[in-house]
């Protein structure tokens, strides 16, 4: 039997495609799992979906409809401050294969990037694929998990490092770039020519008046910084798969070449829903995110209350809880806690060396299944035995 690549063999087995299969095998177990929103897509996109059925069955151009990226062109121009043309931006399928192409495009075999530790699973499996190689910038629970830029500067090697990324509001931390943050990172950007890949999926779920401020806003970063949003998740669009990367010219024109090569185009069907969400507003994120809040007013105190430390997040919809007063495998804590608890979350080395003893419990589930887990998840922690 030909055997599969070494490329292939060295990605992750990751514990969420597991629990994926488990919240659908095991309706008894309550996920805490998802990073998708629990919502249903609004009504208005669902009608728009099957208005435009017949219209869709054609590739559109690599780069997205024009329509689609003229309507985020406006859209970033109002809510992130980001001035841009529609040849700057290229449509793709959701962030995910946006950060794919990007990758890339901007690194060769050997080339470093500066990936946040603990960060959303999905970046270092994609450097891996294209054999760049990841350099970590620890995030620390007393910081708040925030990006501490004198430790981005000892990681930067002249000559090979040419990208930093960021993620904020974050995955898994659910914390915030203060705008200072942000432009101490943009310094170094221009300082060491390198390229900021900025992900900013929950840019519209935050709370306590956070801000969130898109690095590519800034004096002078036009040429540096690649900005990925999603219809995802202030869409509740997941399935949509549509996203969307907003770069310089040179940049975006070779994301769009190297698109031919990939998927082509992102769907068709999805580009014109996009154009229907970005012309309903925010009503409906907004909905949404007084109910995480609601939701994140709950788990955060009563998971701190069971002895699992978790900082509230300012943004995203996680709760990331220190578990090591309990054990200091994270992966052994979540098998437990769904056999033994029947209640299911991410283990924290998912997402990075520095996940290791935490867990990530999601609350974009409804307010009611989190009470239930919260309550198997008391009287198991109480008997818990490594």
């Amino acid at each position: 039997m030909v055997e599969l690549s070494e490329r292939e063999q060295e990605l992750p087995d990751l514990e969420i495609e597991k629990l994926i299969e488990i919240a659908v095998e095991h309706p008894e177990i309550i996920s805490l799992g998802p990073g998708e929103p629990d919502f249903p897509a609004h009504k208005e996109i669902v009608a728009h979906t099957k208005k435009v059925a017949h219209l869709v069955n054609h590739y559109s151009p690599a780069g997205g409809l024009r329509e689609l990226r003229e309507a985020i062109v406006k859209k970033l121009k109002k809510d992130n401050k980001i001035k841009a043309s529609p040849d700057n931006v290229v449509v793709t399928c959701g962030s995910q294969e946006a950060l794919m192409l990007a990758t890339a495009c901007c690194l060769d075999v050997s080339e470093q990037i500066i990936l946040p530790d603990p960060g959303y699973m999905g970046f270092l499996p994609t450097c891996e694929m294209f054999n760049a190689n990841p350099r970590f910038v620890k995030l620390r629970e007393e910081d708040d998990y925030s990006v501490n830029p004198d430790e981005v500067k000892k990681l930067i090697n002249k000559k090979k490092t040419k990208v930093l990324l960021i993620n904020s509001p974050s995955n898994p931390t659910g914390n915030v770039l203060s705008k200072k943050i942000l432009e101490e990172l943009a310094d170094i950007a221009v300082e060491n020519d390198l390229y900021i890949f900025s992900d900013e999926a929950y840019e519209k779920i935050l709370y306590d008046k956070a801000k969130h401020h898109s690095i590519a806003s800034f004096n002078g970063m036009e040429d540096y910084a690649v900005t990925f949003q999603t219809f995802s998740k202030s869409y509740a669009m997941c399935g949509y798969r549509l996203g969307y990367a907003v770069c310089n010219q040179e940049l975006a024109n070779a994301l769009k070449k190297t698109h031919i090569f990939s998927t082509v185009c992102a769907p068709t069907m999805s580009q014109l829903v996009g154009i229907k969400a970005l012309k309903m507003g925010d009503k409906h994120v907004n909905q949404m995110k007084k109910e995480y809040d609601r939701r994140r007013k709950l788990i955060v105190p009563r998971l701190n209350e069971l002895g699992i430390s978790c900082p509230m997040p300012k943004g995203a919809f996680y709760a990331f809880g220190n578990i090591k007063s309990f054990d200091n495998s994270s992966k052994r804590f979540v098998k437990k806690m769904i056999t033994e608890a029947k209640v299911a979350a991410v283990p924290g080395i998912d997402f990075g060396p520095s996940g290791e003893g935490h867990v990530r419990f999601s609350f974009a589930t409804d307010y009611k299944l989190i009470q239930k887990a919260l309550g198997r998840l008391e009287p198991w922690l109480k008997r818990y035995k490594k």
